[in-house]
């Protein structure tokens, strides 16, 4: 059988797969993804007596938190800009919690609203039937049915791996850092970090003992100024200042703190972090020690990678190194183009086309969206309690038409 043909059996496949499962009417909105942002909109809806339906693929919430995720991770920000609306950390925790501590927070959180997702349903596709005004959102089992979809996949949903010259020749080990737990698998090995964001440097500063070289062309700022966090400093000048102002004062300061890290290689783009991070969604990076070792030269920084070899790479300012491993902390992306089908309201990198403060509100009828806005869980909160607001009020008349609804929604099972 031709490739073409074999293409055409599987799709159908697929649609008579579609037509076994059972239709299952959601009496409320349906929020694909368990992390920290299907947790925020269903404590947000909860507060407005709206119920909802959580469909998780993996089998815990915050997955990407417990199974992809390095062992010395801590929040990078003050747990006071992390939490999630109605319910803030414990008083014992840190002021920067470390990844088992906040898993624990959203365990307590999804205990507190009593959330409880769907796990192990895996959807496959969503799409809006307009004649109807529901959305219907196959998954493993069902056909889940309802007149709201909250996308709480994120921005940070699959992991992102670029397109590098050479990197399949690699005869070494080749890691993604959602596969990176510590440095004790890479003792006595020369390690590459290909990637410099928080999660580079961290990864750098966990193998500085082993050698790592990470390439890094970046915007470093203190974790801390003068005893307060960066981050809190920013976004209280943020109230009284304009932000080209506020980067302007940041990066004064962390000349001040820090010193020139030009001599060390890495050089800081032309734009300011702020401004960076509200464009392109990528996070200044705040230094949390690994500055002192790139400047003790535990850490080496080199040049832009230009080609992988079968030992090692070679880099833009021709050089050419060995490595027995190579670590990609190039981040993730979001995968809501691989599901989300005919929708109008996302870019082809699965990112809402309305920006933020607006971009929590698809362009499809009932079509919300949360995580998506490059700020954090700050974004995330702030997306929550506005889709929560919005769905309410549209609540009450819905829930006196169920009845009728429900008879309908029988008939329109079998039309799939």
């Amino acid at each position: 059988m031709d490739s073409s043909r074999k293409e055409q059996q599987q799709d159908q496949n697929q649609k008579e797969s579609k037509k076994k499962r059972t239709g299952v009417w959601v009496n409320g909105p349906i929020i694909v993804g368990a992390g920290p942002s299907g947790l925020a909109a269903a404590a947000c809806l909860s507060q407005h007596g709206v119920p909802s339906l959580i469909l998780e693929k993996s089998d815990c919430i915050a997955s990407l938190w417990q199974y992809k995720t390095y062992d010395r991770l801590k929040l990078h920000l003050p747990k006071q800009f992390c939490q999630l609306p109605f319910l803030g950390f414990p008083e014992n925790f840190p002021k920067y919690p470390t990844k088992h501590q906040f898993v624990s927070y959203l365990e307590s959180y999804a205990a507190h609203f009593n959330i409880r997702p769907n796990f192990n349903q895996s959807v496959s596709s969503a799409e809006f039937d307009p004649a109807k005004s529901l959305w219907r959102v196959h998954a493993d089992e069902f056909v889940y049915i309802s007149r709201w979809l909250i996308v709480a996949t994120g921005e940070n949903a699959e992991p992102f791996v670029p397109e590098i010259r050479g990197l399949g020749k690699f005869k070494g080990k080749v890691v993604h850092t959602s596969d990176y737990k510590s440095a004790k698998e890479f003792g006595g090995q020369k390690v590459l970090v290909v990637g410099c964001g928080n999660s580079g440097m961290e990864v750098s500063l966990d193998l500085c003992r082993n050698n790592a070289v990470p390439y890094m062309v970046v915007h470093v700022l203190p974790r801390e100024m003068f005893g307060m966090s960066t981050f809190g400093v920013a976004m209280a000048l943020l109230k009284w200042l304009p932000l080209k102002m506020v980067d302007r004062l940041l990066l004064l300061t962390a000349t001040f703190i820090l010193g020139s890290t030009d001599e060390l290689g890495l050089r800081r783009p032309k734009t300011g972090p702020l401004e960076l991070k509200n464009v392109t969604g990528k996070t200044p990076v705040l230094d949390v020690g690994a500055l002192s070792q790139i400047r003790s030269g535990k850490i080496k920084v080199m040049e832009g990678v230009k080609e992988i070899t079968k030992c090692g790479a070679k880099f833009n300012n021709g050089q050419e190194k060995e490595f027995d491993s190579i670590i990609l902390a190039t981040g993730y992306k979001s995968n809501v183009p691989s599901w989300l089908k005919g929708s109008n309201s996302f870019t082809e990198d699965g990112m809402p086309k309305t920006e933020f403060p607006n971009g929590w509100k698809g362009h499809e009828k009932g079509l919300y969206t949360v995580g998506f806005t490059r700020r954090g869980l700050q974004g995330t909160s702030s997306d929550a309690v506005k889709i929560a607001a919005d769905v309410a009020s549209q609540w009450r008349s819905a829930e006196d038409c169920s009845n009728s609804c429900h008879s309908h929604i029988i008939l329109l099972i079998g039309e799939n």
